[in-house]
């Protein structure tokens, strides 16, 4: 199958109606996946510049969007409530029509914490509440009435290879994190080696690669690895977003074939 390309539309800087607008532009463009994230202030530029929240976004999206799969890249397991947080993408994935993604991870941002009166504690206080919920987000999904139009895909974002990478191997269908080639082969064998001792095949998780750096760099080396998605981010600005890496990153996946 031809690779994916996914675009964060970073909810930061911009109006929501310039938002809007991207999301809109992005899918006329061909992108295959648009995502949000989670957070309550911009991690780049004015610290306290405009910022919208992540659920309520994820639902404008689907609401503004007709194909593409939508997600989170990912929600903050301390934010909310793990069962509240299946039902939010189960309602969502109505209001999509089947296209929602729960994207999750342990949450690092301490400013969201402090100031939104989370306890931040530590990383592995954090990575034990996610191991603790994922099972009753997974539970609460198949109990919901009305029930999600389809199995809603889990995807765990982070490559810490302890322990996120095991509750990859355990729950996720999709693996998200940031990696150059030479990362994302290391990091995939060690989540093969989870996958072992999980007695789960490795090639059931769908990769989902963002970088650091302009990706179209490593998009061939990353395709050619087995990634499935090559993701982009993009921030907001008064004027609303720049779609141009995006753009390059889709006449490759064209080209490609």
């Amino acid at each position: 199958m031809p690779i994916r390309v996914g675009v964060q539309i970073q909810p930061q800087h911009a109006d929501f109606a310039g938002m809007q607008a991207a999301w809109q532009e992005a899918e006329e463009l061909g992108v295959d996946s648009i995502y949000t994230w989670d957070h309550f202030y911009p991690l780049y530029g004015d610290p306290d510049g405009k910022h919208f929240e992540g659920a309520s976004s994820l639902a404008a999206l689907a609401a503004a969007t007709e194909r593409v799969r939508i997600g989170a890249l990912v929600f903050c397991n301390s934010y909310r409530n793990p069962q509240l947080l299946a039902n939010i993408h189960s309602t969502i994935d109505h209001l999509s029509g089947g296209r929602v993604i729960l994207g999750i991870g342990a949450g690092w941002f301490e400013r969201d914490y402090d100031e939104y009166g989370y306890e931040f504690g530590t990383a592995p206080d954090r990575l034990r509440a996610l191991g603790r919920d994922l099972p009753l987000i997974e539970e609460r999904l198949g109990k919901l009435n009305p029930p999600p139009l389809g199995e809603i895909p889990i995807m765990i974002g982070g490559s810490g290879e302890k322990v996120t990478l095991k509750l990859v191997a355990r729950h996720a269908k999709l693996w998200h994190t940031f990696a150059d080639p030479e990362t994302y082969e290391h990091k995939a064998q060690v989540l093969a080696e989870h996958c072992e001792r999980a007695g789960r095949d490795p090639g059931t998780i769908e990769r989902v690669i963002g970088s650091r750096e302009p990706i179209i760099g490593h998009a061939d080396a990353l395709a050619d690895l087995g990634v499935h998605e090559l993701t982009v981010g993009v921030t907001g600005a008064p004027g609303g977003y720049d779609l141009g890496e995006l753009r390059e990153l889709l006449e490759w996946r064209d080209a490609r074939g």
